[in-house]
C-alpha cells in the first residue's frame, strides 16, 4: 500500500495507492499535514512524495513518515521516465510535480497532449506524439494575477468580477484579462503540436475557471496518476 503524496504552493493531495487503484484520496492544507494519520483507511507500507513547496513542507512529510514508520522516497526529475523524454536543458531542474503530470498524461494518452496545471501558478506543458517533453510554460495562476494587480497598484481592487468578451467595468476586465491572458497561452503551446488526436489535459484548483472557454480534458490529481505509474513501472521492473 502505497501513500502519494503531491505537496504543491498550497494544499497537500494525497492519495492511498493499492497497485490496482486509489483506496482513498484528499487535500488539506500543510499546517494540517499531520491530520492526514486519521484520515489514511489503511497504514501504508512506503511514501511516494513530490514536493515543490519548499524545505519546511519537506520537514512535515518526513515527520509524517516517521509517525507512519514508513519508508519515505522523494519523487524527483529525470531524464526519461514512464514512457517520457525529458526534454529540459537540465532535466533535473525540471519541477517535480511538472514531471509526474507528464508521466501522467502519458499513461492516459499515447499521442500528442497539451498538460495545464492550474494552481498557486500555471504551467502548460508539450508533450508529443512520441513521449518527448518539447518545452512548456510558468505564469502566474489566476488568484495571483489579481492579488498582484491590486497589490502592485494603486487604484484596482482584488477583483471579484467575472469574466466577459468585452468588460465594462474594473472587476470584469481584471478576472477577464487574468482569462485571457492563461487562454491565450495555452492556445499558443497547442499550436507547436499536432491539431490530430491532440488531447488537452487539465489539473488543478484553478481549472473549474478555465474549462468552459476551451476543449479541455480536467483529470484530477494528476500528479499523484503520474506517482502511482512510477510506482507500477518501478514494481513491473523488480
Amino acid at each position: 500500500m502505497i501513500l502519494c503524496l503531491d505537496a504543491g504552493n498550497t494544499r497537500l493531495k494525497w492519495g492511498l495507492w493499492d497497485g490496482k487503484g486509489w483506496l482513498g484520496s484528499g487535500a488539506l492544507a500543510h499546517a494540517e499535514s499531520g491530520q492526514l494519520i486519521d484520515a489514511l483507511p489503511v497504514k501504508p507500507s512506503r511514501i511516494l512524495a513530490c514536493n515543490v513547496a519548499g524545505e519546511s513542507v519537506a520537514a512535515r512529510i518526513e515527520a509524517l513518515a516517521a509517525s507512519l514508520s514508513a519508508p519515505l522516497d522523494w519523487f524527483r526529475s529525470s531524464p526519461a521516465a514512464g514512457g517520457v523524454s525529458n526534454g529540459y536543458d537540465n532535466p533535473a531542474q525540471l519541477g517535480a510535480d511538472r514531471w509526474a503530470a507528464l508521466i501522467g498524461a502519458r499513461s492516459l494518452h499515447d499521442g500528442p497532449a497539451l498538460v495545464v496545471m492550474a494552481g498557486t501558478a500555471t504551467t502548460i506543458d508539450a508533450l508529443d506524439a512520441n513521449g518527448v517533453f518539447r518545452g512548456g510554460l510558468i505564469l502566474p495562476g489566476l488568484e495571483l494575477m489579481r492579488q498582484a494587480l491590486a497589490r502592485n497598484t494603486a487604484g484596482l481592487p482584488v477583483a471579484q468580477g467575472a469574466y466577459r468578451e468585452l468588460p465594462t467595468n474594473t472587476d470584469d476586465a481584471i478576472v477577464s484579462g487574468c482569462l485571457a491572458a492563461t487562454l491565450g497561452a495555452i492556445e499558443r503551446m497547442a499550436c507547436h503540436l499536432p491539431a490530430a488526436d491532440l488531447l488537452c489535459l487539465i489539473s488543478g484548483g484553478a481549472a473549474g475557471a478555465l474549462l468552459p472557454h476551451l476543449p479541455l480534458r480536467r483529470v484530477d490529481n494528476l500528479v499523484l496518476a503520474g506517482l502511482a505509474r512510477a510506482i507500477t513501472l518501478d514494481r513491473e521492473h523488480i
